[in-house]
């Protein structure tokens, strides 16, 4: 087999797969993401999101505040989800 007969020989094996992988992108059905998880509504009955509420609305006063402390405290807690018995103990 000489060098131009095996050129087109692997030419021909080329196209043939880019071909066929093209075909097969084509042939494949395009479903949208699962939406994972609902949006959560805000509880209104939540004292803590309550106050923390009234400390953003104090501003830079709220650092001087012991309830605004102990709120962040608080939410500290619950987002790093930590017993507050065991942080009040360290």
């Amino acid at each position: 087999m000489d060098g131009k007969m095996l050129a087109r020989l692997s030419a021909i094996v080329f196209v043939a797969i880019a071909i066929t992988a093209s075909l097969i992108e084509m042939s494949r059905k395009d479903e949208p993401a699962p939406i994972l998880s609902a949006p959560v509504a805000p509880s209104a009955s939540d004292p803590l999101r309550a106050e923390l509420r009234r400390c953003q609305q104090m501003g830079r006063a709220a650092t001087d505040d012991e309830d605004c402390l102990a709120t962040w405290q608080k939410t500290r807690d619950r987002f790093l989800g930590r017993d507050p018995r065991t942080a009040e103990a360290r």
